[in-house]
């Protein structure tokens, strides 16, 4: 028996609006045949079935390393320093360039070199400190650009810019950005999976935005996945709600939006009905994806024993390998605690601590498991720190305030060139003197690795064609394999 709302709505439809919906459909077939390489994956959208580029990657692990990472203490050794250490910053240096508000009430800019050793390892002779160990015995698989940079000074916009390609919230996100241009190779999971780490200092918040869909279809929003039982709000049945009763219960809902789908043409209730769809088979596979118990104990040896304890970020680096191995596109892991200010050497001791020996193991893992070809590894933040201290600085303690004119990430696998040091900064660690990559470049490269162009994946919203990289961004051809 048809529920009543169902037909009453069924109902409603006449000889003429069934005439005006088929013209409009017919007219959408013929238009997509005149779009070569495109399809109309769901009602109202369009979606890349054949990128024009070759592809390179197929995924990509993204280790956003949340509120601005030193290059000074991790991979940018500057020696000169050392010589310079305790003076007031050059102005022919810094050239007026701007401050935060807290370095411009300094009366003075010092100096401030790493007491952290560097070495050179690897046959890339990749320098690294003391204090990425893990990191460095896979320098050879990475690819350090030192070069790059960004406008924005201070972390919402830089995040959101990084993020999203725009400083202001309301952009697509990334992960969004390649699930709506490539769609999903997995049909029960996400195409565009987050994670942020429990055990990270909360320095700065993270935004659900930071992986939201902005004007996009709702379906491509990153999909949150927490510590603990239930690793997706609201994704296990009540007590006494079985498997059937929920089937049954969507079933009669995807009738209700079918027929609002039909009278309204709204292309969002389609959405909503495949997200229904993807949580309905979500409960059978993240549950099999979040037990760790087939792993074996060299895994855990090699992440860390830190990666036993879910939600931490050693948990979530194994967790994004095996996603990957799911075929999900697009992982994001967040880390915060970077912001260092104040008591710099404590905090990033701290830091690298939790994050090298993972980060590392990613990349061994995916590389043993012949996956990091075409899987993209990424680590980096939205910007870096400066090269005098912020605050006084004594013997044993300093800070180094944000600093977007140069900083480092490194990238692996994925068509990217291993063991190559890309770009250069001064002797000071202050301006960019060789090769400098924009954000926009960055983004327009990651996307050229997955087969996307990144002047041609649009999105028509408000009258404007808007895109990951906005107006700008180059391919940096240099890097990749």
């Amino acid at each position: 028996m048809k529920n009543p709302l169902t037909q009453h709505l069924a109902d409603t439809f006449n000889r003429r609006s069934f005439l005006t919906k088929a013209g409009l459909g017919f007219g959408s077939l013929a238009l997509g045949s005149l779009l070569p390489g495109r399809i109309y994956s769901d009602p109202g959208e369009r979606a890349l079935v054949a990128p024009p580029i070759a592809p390179r990657a197929k995924r990509v692990v993204y280790l956003f390393q949340s509120g601005g990472p030193s290059q000074f203490e991790t991979f940018d050794y500057k020696p000169f320093l050392e010589k310079m250490h305790g003076k007031d910053l050059p102005e022919s240096v810094r050239k007026g360039q701007r401050l935060t508000g807290m370095s411009a009430q300094q009366s003075s800019l010092p100096l401030v070199s790493s007491p952290y050793a560097f070495a050179q390892h690897g046959k890339s002779g990749a320098w690294v400190s003391e204090l990425m160990p893990h990191t460095a015995k896979v320098a050879d698989d990475l690819c350090f650009v030192k070069s790059m940079f960004t406008e924005q000074i201070n972390h919402d916009p830089a995040l959101t810019f990084f993020q999203t390609g725009n400083q202001l919230a309301g952009r697509p996100s990334i992960g969004s950005w390649i699930s709506y241009g490539l769609g999903s190779d997995n049909d029960n999971l996400p195409s565009f999976i987050v994670m942020v780490s429990k055990d990270a200092p909360q320095d700065q918040p993270l935004y659900a935005r930071l992986w939201g869909n902005g004007f996009l279809p709702s379906k491509h929003q990153g999909v949150q996945f927490r510590s603990g039982t239930d690793p997706v709000l609201f994704l296990s049945n009540p007590e006494g709600y079985s498997t059937a009763d929920r089937r049954y219960m969507l079933d009669a809902l995807k009738d209700l939006n079918t027929a609002q789908e039909e009278l309204y043409g709204d292309p969002e209730i389609a959405n909503r009905i495949s997200q229904y769809e993807m949580a309905f088979r979500m409960q059978t596979s993240v549950p099999e994806v979040n037990d760790l118990s087939d792993e074996p104990e060299w895994v855990f040896d090699l992440y860390g024993q830190e990666a036993r304890n879910p939600g931490t970020f050693a948990a979530n680096c194994l967790m994004a390998r095996r996603l990957i191995e799911r075929n999900v596109k697009f992982v994001q892991l967040y880390h915060q605690g970077w912001d260092q200010h104040g008591n710099l050497p404590t905090a990033i001791t701290k830091q690298c601590k939790a994050t090298d020996q993972p980060s590392a193991a990613l990349v061994q893992d995916l590389k043993q498991r012949g996956l990091l070809d075409d899987t993209l590894v990424v680590w980096g933040g939205e910007f870096g720190r400066t090269n005098y201290s912020q605050g006084k600085l004594t013997k044993t303690d300093y800070g180094r305030d944000h600093h977007p004119r140069c900083f480092t990430v490194w990238m692996a696998g994925g068509g990217i060139q291993p063991g190559l040091t890309y770009g250069e900064t001064d002797e000071f660690g202050y301006n960019i003197v060789r090769n400098p990559v924009h954000v926009h470049d960055f983004q327009a490269t990651l996307l050229y690795l997955l087969g996307i162009d990144h002047e041609k994946l649009t999105y028509e919203f408000q009258g404007r064609r808007f895109r990951l990289t906005d107006v700008a961004g180059t391919v940096v051809k240099d890097l990749l394999a």
